[in-house]
């Protein structure tokens, strides 16, 4: 069986995030692989044990230091990857397109992988398109796999911490959520092997991918900024408990 994990090369979210010509940030920061991405590659090496043959690439569509970004999905288990470089970061329309038809050309999964969202631009649409592309089943923010040759039982949670299960058809497309698992995170000697597997190279232009009959842009960026309009409350602590619950049902409307 194949597992393809769909990775993204991300920025730091620790990282000093400074907006540059109102549309892009300065790049100059430090980008890594998808936090939740981290969760998909770490479930991928866990189904691999299950299934004898089973192969796992890492496909990521990104400039060429994305590479590293493949290269740390490999040091976590992946045999080998598939960076398909753009020189610009194409909407998650074409990047679906993109990451399918770059599957397309390499083999036939069995099951695809991804990060419930990624932690830049949180569209938390990619997995959705491929899974349509696809013709397959999807489920977001999976806590739990348990994968057979033919069908895969996904729990996913929903608000409030509560949780679903479905069975899904194989193959299908599951997003994981921080609750799926322990990210397996790599020793020196899996960095090590990491750097002697195979990375194939793909131009985005190159591919053929049926123009999107929608698109989307970045048309502005702006830093958040947070205002706090701090308020005195007076009075005894019965008071005090009082008017802070009247607050937050009230104006906040956050308890009813």
């Amino acid at each position: 069986m194949q597992i393809y994990v769909c990775v993204k090369h991300v920025p730091d979210s620790a990282a000093n995030i400074t907006i540059v010509d109102n549309t892009s940030i300065d790049e100059k920061v430090a980008f890594l692989l998808n936090p939740y991405d981290e969760h998909a590659v770490t479930e991928a090496a866990v189904l691999k044990k299950q299934f004898a043959d089973t192969e796992i690439i890492a496909v990521c569509l990104g400039r060429k230091d994305a590479e590293k970004t493949i290269r740390s999905a490999m040091a976590m288990g992946a045999d080998r990857g598939i960076l398909i470089e753009a020189s610009e970061a194409p909407d998650s329309m074409t990047t679906a397109r993109a990451l399918k038809a770059a599957i397309d050309q390499d083999g036939t999964p069995g099951i695809i992988l991804t990060g419930k969202e990624s932690i830049d631009a949180e569209g938390m649409q990619t997995m959705f398109r491929i899974g349509a592309l696809f013709d397959f089943p999807v489920v977001t923010n999976a806590v739990a796999v348990k994968a057979e040759h033919d069908r895969a039982l996904v729990t996913y949670e929903l608000a409030g911490g509560r949780t679903r299960t479905c069975e899904l058809a194989m193959p299908c497309v599951v997003a994981a959520g921080r609750g799926l698992n322990t990210p397996a995170y790599p020793t020196f000697p899996d960095v090590v092997k990491a750097r002697k597997k195979s990375i194939r190279v793909l131009a985005l232009s190159d591919l053929v991918i049926d123009t999107s009959p929608g698109s989307s842009r970045v048309v502005a960026l702006e830093p958040l900024v947070q205002v706090r309009n701090p308020r005195q409350i007076n009075g005894s602590p019965r008071e005090i408990a009082a008017r802070i619950a009247t607050i937050l049902k009230e104006e906040a409307k956050v308890i009813t």
